[in-house]
């Protein structure tokens, strides 16, 4: 099933929705989040605007047929992770055996049912580009090294798209293998984040006013990328940031836009980048990616962002694959932390830090 038919009925074309987030779900431990998925524009150009939509549905798995081997196994219950290796001078270890991890859920150890090294299994990525005043002396750096990024690591059978987030947050281009178009998109970023003050609030819904102004939505961007396109995607999952992960204009929390990553199994990589004349929040960068596998890397010059971006393009390409079915089998919608570690304890594995066990509907919640 190609990846327009398994999102009909997900996209509406031709339509312009402004980004509007009405309703935080908070209800997590307890029922788990349900994500809300609305209409946006299916075409390419111009610029769509994510709206948070009203009819909410569960998130379901996905399924594919047709795909071009290798195949990540999707049984019922198996645990995927995706892992990079590094020894003591953080250079990528490739050449690891099965024998060599171990896997432990909850701390009891997993018994390993899948795994394989193969750097040939696709991608879908999400490049998404911060345009908050914050970063306005530094956007056009940020558009050639992420050209340059994406024209580098995507391969045949990979897909990107491309998401600017200010105080809105666009979809610039949809998930396409063309590279023409995703530079078009790439470059179309731009700042987008005015001063609004409370008498000129702009297209925000009147509850979300008393807010004050306006600013960047870091944790909606996350939220959204993860709900509304990364949900219905099975295989190798990873998002991109760059910013200075500052936010102060999210209707989401950061704990909230995490589990978002955390239950579509997305890794989250940040591309750090500070303008002295603005604050910066490297520790919700470490948050957002040391809980999804990912990477958060400081950038303070144009040859620096280049260099981060080679080093998650080498990260992306460099993946082990993982499979476990939990000792556990409760279908109680649980959070269960996942350690991953190698017999050789001087090196370090970056994997994500837990998964959510599905939930028999009507089952009672269960406790982490």
């Amino acid at each position: 099933m190609t990846r327009a038919a398994r999102l009909a009925g997900i996209l509406v074309p031709g339509k312009v929705y402004m980004r509007s987030i009405n309703k935080v779900v908070t209800q997590c431990a307890a029922a788990g989040v349900v994500w809300a998925l609305g209409a946006f524009a299916g075409a390419q150009e111009p610029a769509q605007h994510f709206s948070r939509p009203a009819q909410p549905f569960t998130q379901q798995p996905s399924q594919q047929s047709g795909q071009q081997t290798p195949v990540i196994k999707t049984e019922v219950g198996l645990v995927n992770i995706f892992a990079t290796v590094r020894d003591k001078k953080k250079h990528i270890i490739p050449t690891l055996k099965q024998e060599d991890f171990k896997i432990f859920e909850n701390e009891q150890e997993q018994k390993i049912a899948y795994f394989t090294a193969e750097k040939a299994l696709p991608i879908t990525l999400g490049l998404l580009i911060d345009t908050s005043g914050s970063e306005e002396n530094r956007l056009p750096a940020e558009q050639e090294a992420a050209t340059r990024f994406l024209n580098q690591v995507l391969r045949k059978g990979d897909e990107a798209m491309v998401i600017s987030f200010g105080s809105d947050i666009d979809l610039l281009s949809d998930f396409t293998d063309d590279r023409a178009q995703l530079d078009r998109a790439i470059h179309k970023t731009r700042i987008n984040a005015p001063q609004v003050s409370m008498t000129n609030p702009g297209p925000l819904p009147p509850e979300s006013r008393t807010r004050g102004l306006r600013g960047t939505a870091f944790y909606d961007a996350l939220w959204l990328a993860c709900g509304e396109k990364l949900a219905t995607e099975a295989g190798r999952k990873a998002l991109v940031f760059i910013t200075d992960a500052e936010d102060n204009g999210s209707k989401v929390r950061v704990e909230e836009a995490i589990e978002a990553a955390e239950r579509t199994n997305t890794v989250v990589h940040i591309l750090l980048v500070h303008d002295p004349g603005y604050g910066w929040r490297p520790d919700i960068a470490h948050k957002i990616a040391d809980a999804t596998g990912g990477l958060v890397i400081e950038v303070s010059s144009e040859k620096h962002l280049q260099e981060a971006f080679d080093q998650i393009s080498e990260e992306l390409r460099s993946e082990y694959t993982l499979g476990y079915y939990p000792t556990n089998s409760a279908r109680d919608g649980t959070f269960r932390k996942i350690k991953v570690e190698t017999t050789d304890k001087d090196m370090k594995v970056l994997a994500r830090k837990g998964y959510y066990a599905p939930k028999d509907e009507g089952a009672p919640a269960g406790k982490d």
